[in-house]
């Protein structure tokens, strides 16, 4: 149990363990594309990775949401990929194409990654962390983040995204010894970057494990639970009392283990978990967060009303933050968030 316990802010005493009626809400990239004035703002910054190293115009762009629709937490708006670029890799987003990276070939790149840049390169960053904390209002909380070490390794191997993960699977298979170097320096530089980010403000903190569904079982528990849980205890020997949210995309039945194991105070469900299971299995073990399939907020209507109402009566009688099974889209008419907004408060 956390000291969030005590506190006014309904996302945080979630986290600790209370149910709350309505329960509190935000979006995974709830800060994107689908705003009209993101992407004014997004204009104005110049290469998306501006936007992410801007601390104004990074603040403005995590506060347009919570203009809109009293979101119960605002999340830092950077990217898992800023983590790389400060340990000296080459990183770009190209319009259409998505993130670009210059791939890692083998040890000696590894060996030459440095982490000793990441807090000074991220500076900007933990400046923007501190403007929203600044900024919001008294019951809002504020969520930092990063990438978990294998979905950050993935891009760093592959060179961007992926359909099969080969590359990286072949140093995992195939290279332990050198996969595990770099995994080891990704807890650390990420570890790091988490706990700056709660010195410089946040309350709470929520570790991306977008591609861990890609991995079979026993290489899961080595590549994504053992790293997290070290994370997690990284960050807890700093910060006892800050809740970890951990999410595992796609881990399916292993969800359960991830929850027991882990460490995490939370855990986000992705879209395909069953209701009923993660009631039964996994949220007597901790707070859990999720999953509405974000293409309902782009379809809208009375499909989105009932798996909104069907998410709620089935996750919200525990300690639940209602939010999406991963990133909203930029196809979301922000009035389907709207309506969103208001089922999930009228909710009883």
């Amino acid at each position: 149990m956390t000291q969030a316990a005590s506190t006014n802010k309904p996302f945080l005493r979630a986290l600790a363990g209370e149910t709350m009626t309505p329960p509190p809400f935000w979006l995974m990239r709830q800060a994107g594309r689908y705003l009209p004035e993101y992407r004014a703002t997004r204009a104005a910054a110049g290469s998306f990775l501006d936007l992410c190293y801007n601390p104004e115009l990074a603040c403005e762009v995590t506060l347009q949401p919570l203009r809109r629709y009293q979101m119960d937490a605002a999340i830092l708006f950077s990217d898992i990929l800023v983590i790389p670029d400060a340990l000296g890799r080459s990183v770009a987003f190209k319009q259409g194409e998505g993130p670009v990276l210059d791939p890692l070939s083998g040890a000696a790149d590894v060996e030459a990654l440095l982490v000793s840049n990441v807090r000074s390169h991220l500076k900007p960053v933990l400046e923007t962390v501190s403007r929203i904390k600044a900024s919001l209002p008294e019951k809002t909380a504020l969520i930092g983040f990063c990438g978990a070490p294998w979905t950050v390794a993935t891009y760093m191997i592959e060179g961007g995204s992926s359909k099969d993960y080969a590359k990286t699977k072949e140093w995992a298979y195939g290279r332990p010894a050198v996969f595990q170097a770099l995994i080891d320096i990704l807890v650390e530089a990420s570890s790091d970057y988490l706990i700056a980010q709660i010195d410089a403000g946040a309350e709470a903190v929520q570790i991306f494990d977008s591609w861990a569904g890609v991995l079979p079982e026993e290489e899961f528990r080595r590549w994504v639970m053992a790293p997290i849980k070290a994370m997690v205890e990284r960050v807890k020997a700093v910060h006892p009392t800050v809740p970890v949210i951990g999410f595992p995309r796609g881990a399916g039945l292993l969800y359960e283990d991830f929850a027991r194991e882990v460490g995490c105070d939370a855990v986000s469900l992705d879209t395909t978990v069953p209701l009923d299971w993660a009631a039964r299995v996994i949220q007597p073990l901790v707070t859990v967060q999720g999953n509405l399939d974000p293409i309902h907020l782009v379809s809208g209507g009375e499909a989105m009303d009932r798996a909104i109402d069907r998410i709620l009566n089935t996750l919200g009688r525990g300690p639940f933050v209602f939010n999406l099974g991963h990133g909203i889209t930029p196809a979301a008419p922000p009035e389907h968030v709207a309506r969103l907004a208001e089922r999930i408060r009228a909710f009883r």
